[in-house]
């Protein structure tokens, strides 16, 4: 095992007394070649170019000395020290840490970036750092390579943001280019790099809120709650499957997180779709009437959330949807559900007002490969005033979830 572990962060600027000092006493110097190259790295240490961090850290733990590992911007902030820590290895490092390379990137574009949300896109989680660029209004993607501002703004399609695009920070090639996401796949992009990704209509705190990240605060407690958005212009409860209770089942069952995406179709008032995002998943609502569609944006506006909607009917519009993780199924009946189902959802939820229709869905999710469970609901609101019956719902909640696809 090596005598000593540092690892120095370095951001362009000139190292520091301890930088400098461990870099001198090192007789195995880890880092990228732009790092090999700076004239403190002594000559006779011996130089290991740093592709994977595994590798590294493996020829790290054998050698009989001291060893520095140089990377980009702060290494414990998404970077090696993690890696380097990892119990395998048995390495027991210190830590020179510099400014991030996010810290940097928001510097370079004169912006706060307390309510930033910060992700690492690889080709494996590309997708999900997609879906908080879709319901987040400020993100800072650290990309890599095939995972990079084109692959992004290919897969936002018409979700338009403004990209601030950071190559090689720190370096005499830094450059920073402002673009439209959906010119980002127009250009060839250096790496390393890291895109802010800016724009949307959800409210923002003007004083940036109390802690990092978006402030998911809302004006009330509770998710599934009846209100405004939750009832049609009439007042009416909206359809079947805006009741209260059945919504509240039917967000349990389906558990929106930050980085999925969520269809929800048949979006009614858009109540669902308002609770979805504001667990943080992306959220495209889905429904054959305008109104219901200019209700759900206009329920979005009023709880800072958002989302894109949808006008179009089911199956037919679902065809040019992105790949959502779980689904809500609000209205269509069994050929919407088998719609959905072909496109493989991690998880799906639906109704019917009979058993037969019930038992007609739950054969055919079984068939899809689905593990369904059904429930029958029955909710009976009181008034409170005469404790007497106001309104009686029965309900069969459907839902099914992929095995293969599991959490």
């Amino acid at each position: 095992m090596a005598d000593r572990v540092t690892v120095i962060g370095w951001d362009g600027t000139p190292l520091t007394e301890a930088a400098r000092s461990a870099l001198a006493a090192a007789t195995l110097v880890a880092g990228a070649a732009h790092h090999l190259a700076l004239p403190e790295v002594p000559a006779r240490a011996e130089q290991v170019r740093l592709g994977s961090v595994h590798l590294a850290a493996r020829r790290i733990a054998a050698h009989r000395g001291t060893a520095v590992v140089l990377a980009d911007g702060d290494p414990g902030f998404f970077g090696v020290v993690r890696a380097l820590r990892a119990p395998e290895h048995g390495l027991e490092v210190e830590v020179v840490p510099a400014v991030s390379l996010v810290a940097t990137a928001f510097a370079r574009a004169g912006m706060p970036w307390d309510d930033a949300e910060i992700v690492v896109a690889h080709r494996r989680t590309l997708r999900r750092a997609v879906n908080i660029c879709r319901a987040h209004t400020k993100v800072a993607v650290l990309t890599s390579p095939g995972a990079g501002p084109a692959e992004l703004g290919l897969l936002l399609g018409d979700i338009h943001r403004t990209f601030v695009i950071c190559e090689e920070l720190g370096t005499d090639r830094e450059q920073v280019t402002v673009v439209t996401s959906d010119r980002a796949a127009d250009h060839s992009w250096r790496d390393p790099n890291i895109v802010l990704v800016v724009g949307g209509t959800a409210a923002q705190s003007p004083d940036g809120g109390w802690r990092a990240g978006r402030d998911l605060t809302r004006n009330r407690r509770g998710w599934a709650l009846p209100g405004a958005g939750s009832h049609g212009p009439d007042g009416s409860a909206g359809h079947e499957g805006e009741g209260q209770r059945l919504r509240a089942c039917q967000l349990a069952l389906l558990g929106p997180r930050p980085g999925d995406l969520v269809w929800d179709i048949g979006c009614g008032s858009g109540a669902l779709a308002v609770d979805a995002a504001l667990f943080g998943a992306a959220v495209i609502a889905v429904d054959a009437d305008r109104a219901a569609c200019e209700r759900t944006a206009e329920a979005a506006r009023r709880d800072g959330v958002q989302l894109q909607t949808v006008h179009g009917s089911a199956p037919h519009v679902l065809e040019a949807l992105p790949e959502p993780d779980v689904v809500r199924i609000g209205g269509g009946g069994p050929a919407v559900v088998s719609a959905v189902a072909d496109r493989r959802p991690a998880r799906l939820v639906t109704h019917a007002s009979t058993r037969d229709a019930a038992e007609l869905i739950g054969r055919d999710l079984t068939a899809h490969g689905y593990r369904v469970s059904c429930s029958l609901l029955q909710s009976v609101e009181l008034s409170t005033d005469t404790w007497s019956e106001r309104e009686r719902t029965v309900v069969f909640l459907l839902s099914g979830e992929l095995p293969d696809r599991a959490p």
